[in-house]
């Protein structure tokens, strides 16, 4: 079984690059799929206090029979509990419903540019690591002005932001942003979402190339720019095709047909909420 590729944090910590993503996955769903995940051969595991399925995941953690030093866990404190202080108990909540003593990851999951509360809640998480209840931390969905304020006012640069990223909408400018600070970038919804980004033409003539699924292409073209990414899927066979995705080699021709495929320069292929001005709950 092949074993994903390893990236290393500015932190000096370690992430699987492909992982497995619970989100809208049920709690009692989740048990059962992630343990499929590990039978895959995934040990990355990306969930989070809003998904409503951390004490599932726990479950498949402790079925598993595998080690804490095997796994790599990851979990975000939700918008409602940003702040120093709620962000910490909610973190002692989450590692309450996953069993866990220590945590390999913990996010922001949202900028919330208007409730204003993510420097504090950040300084929360610097507290979190420095006490050694969690190994690496880092955001999701934040702009290139969030992060810097971050580093500015604190003096510690994220390890990894995890944003909207797929072929429709690619991030360049934010990726570039992460790698010059060394920043990680993860992509959720790698395959987009509706099935329209798996039926372009362009990925069909690739997977047919390479003798591969359009998902796994798409996977692979993350993983040959450095994003670490987190597909989903509730079918075991599918769960079993993404994670052989790491056999499938993209040339240079293929990596450029797949970057072609960005519609941001018209303003287009953004599928979730954008980070610089959406708040909610």
């Amino acid at each position: 079984m092949t074993s994903s590729p390893e990236l290393t944090f500015n932190d000096g910590n370690t992430i699987p690059q492909l992982g497995y993503g619970v989100w809208q996955v049920e709690d009692d769903v989740a048990e059962k799929v992630v343990i499929q995940a590990f039978e895959a051969g995934y040990r990355h595991i990306d969930t989070a206090r809003i998904y409503g399925n951390e004490a599932g995941v726990g479950r498949a953690i402790q079925a598993s029979g595998l080690k804490p030093e095997e796994l790599f866990i990851t979990t975000k404190v939700w918008n409602s509990d940003q702040g120093y202080d709620s962000t910490l108990a909610a973190f002692d909540a989450s590692m309450q419903r996953l069993g866990l003593e220590t945590l390999d990851m913990y996010l922001i999951h949202w900028e919330q540019p208007k409730q204003d509360k993510y420097v504090e809640t950040w300084k929360a998480l610097i507290e979190l690591q420095k006490h050694g209840r969690v190994k690496t931390i880092g955001v999701c969905n934040f702009t290139k002005e969030a992060l810097q304020r971050l580093i500015d006012e604190t003096g510690v640069v994220p390890a990894i932001n995890q944003i909207e990223l797929h072929p429709f909408f690619n991030q360049s400018a934010l990726r570039e942003f992460d790698a010059a600070h060394g920043i990680l970038t993860q992509a959720w919804s790698p395959l987009g979402q509706g099935g329209e980004l798996l039926e372009s033409a362009v990925i069909g003539q690739i997977a047919a190339k390479h003798n591969a699924t359009p998902a796994q292409v798409v996977i692979a073209w993350h993983l040959a720019i450095g994003n670490v990414v987190i597909p989903k899927s509730v079918t075991e066979s599918r769960i079993r095709e993404n994670y052989a995705a790491l056999d499938v080699s993209l040339d240079e021709t293929d990596l450029q047909a797949l970057d072609g495929l960005d519609r941001s320069a018209e303003g287009a292929g953004r599928i979730g909420a954008d980070p610089a001005v959406s708040d909610f709950a």
